[in-house]
This record gives structure tokens, C-alpha cells and sequence, in this order.
């Protein structure tokens, strides 16, 4: 494995297990609105979009519903609310990160979760070993993955170029985020895709553990 000086991170399905918060944000949404819940692996095809798009998923007509806009919002209070209830790193994650910083590398986190939340999470898990975490605030003009403004605004916060810098995450959204910022992919084989999706995508360069990026 190729060693880099900035490691530009996914969240959800790569540094952090969320999925469990997630389900339970959107059954609780949906059962709000008297909608028909999803199964557990139902969320899990319906994340890496940005949480509206999440929500589009699992509501019935999606924003089409006339109940969209009520549990959409719905989800977002509650995942606020909820979202350190069962989520958790993935082994050995903490365990990496302190060893690229250790050893001088830059570390971002660019995501479509919602940036308070993004933000919310890093604090709490990896206040000493994430520098910059940038979430989906398109209200700013800053366009949610897979368009490469959140790579763009990390490597701006970091103050560092493209060069040596290595995209890493779990999903087709994210190879296609590396792709459009310039950037080589390490796809991660423990978060919500498996390996058969990613190569159908475009996927190259793979890890099982957290530790392979630093052989």
C-alpha cells in the first residue's frame, strides 16, 4: 500500500458504524407519519446520497409524498437527538487515524450527512486525530459528493494540494467523489458495500483493515 500525506475520509460505512442510528431515525420518521418502515438492509442501499436522498428512498413517492417534507424533518430532530446511540468506530479506526498523525499526515472527513451532524460526530470521537470535517451545506454553494467541493474545501481548510493526497470510503458515491477531485481511491471492504459493488463501479485499490493503510 502506498503511503500518502493526506488522507481525505468518507464517514458513514468507513470511519464510523452509523447505520443502526440511521434505521431507527428514519423507522421513527416514518412511523411518525404512518408509513411503512424498512428493514435494516433496506437503509443500508438507501445511504451515501446525503440524507435527503435517504429519506426520498424510504418515503413512499419520495418528495412527491405530500408527507415527505413533516418526516423528513421529523428524521432530522430525531437523528440529531440520537445520532451517538449505538454508533460507533469501526475496530481498529481510532487506532489508524492516531498512527497517520503521528506519523505528520493531514486527515479530513468530507460527508453528506448534514454538517452540524458531521461536525457533532467528529468532535465526539476523533477530536485529536480528524483536523478538518466538511458536511453536506449546499446552502453555501459547496455541492454534496459526488462533486468534488467538499474535497476541494478540506484540502482549502488543511491548507495542502492535491498532491500525495488519497481519497478513502466505502461506496460507488465516493469513488466517483475521488474520480471528480483528482484523487486515487481506497476502498474500504467493512462498510455498507461489498466488494462485488465497488469493482462494478469502478473500484481498484482495496483494504479489509483500517491498519493496511499503514504498511
Amino acid at each position: 500500500m502506498k503511503t500518502y500525506s493526506t488522507y481525505i475520509f468518507d464517514l458513514d460505512g468507513t470511519l464510523l458504524d452509523t447505520l443502526t442510528d440511521l434505521a431507527a431515525s428514519v423507522n421513527y420518521a416514518l412511523r411518525q407519519s404512518g408509513l411503512p418502515e424498512h428493514s435494516i438492509e433496506d437503509v443500508r442501499r438507501f445511504v451515501g446520497n446525503g440524507v435527503r436522498l435517504l429519506m426520498e428512498r424510504a418515503v413512499p413517492q419520495g418528495a412527491d409524498n405530500p408527507q415527505f417534507d413533516a418526516a423528513f424533518a421529523t428524521f432530522r430532530q430525531h437523528y440529531m437527538a440520537h445520532s451517538l446511540d449505538t454508533t460507533r468506530p469501526y475496530d481498529g479506526i481510532p487506532e489508524m487515524l492516531a498512527a497517520l498523525r503521528a506519523k505528520g499526515c493531514r486527515t479530513a472527513v468530507v460527508s453528506n450527512k448534514f454538517m452540524l451532524a458531521t461536525q457533532e460526530l467528529m468532535r465526539h470521537f476523533f477530536p485529536d486525530t480528524i483536523e478538518v470535517a466538511i458536511g453536506e451545506h449546499e446552502a453555501e454553494g459547496i455541492r454534496k459528493k459526488p462533486a468534488p467541493d467538499t474535497v476541494i474545501e478540506a484540502l482549502r481548510q488543511l491548507g495542502v494540494g492535491k498532491e500525495n493526497a488519497v481519497y478513502v470510503g466505502d461506496s460507488d458515491v465516493d469513488i466517483l467523489t475521488a474520480r471528480n477531485s483528482g484523487l486515487p481511491c481506497i476502498s474500504v471492504l467493512w462498510g455498507f458495500r461489498d466488494r462485488d459493488f465497488l469493482i462494478q463501479h469502478g473500484a481498484e485499490t482495496f483494504i479489509s483493515a483500517p491498519s493496511e493503510l499503514l504498511l
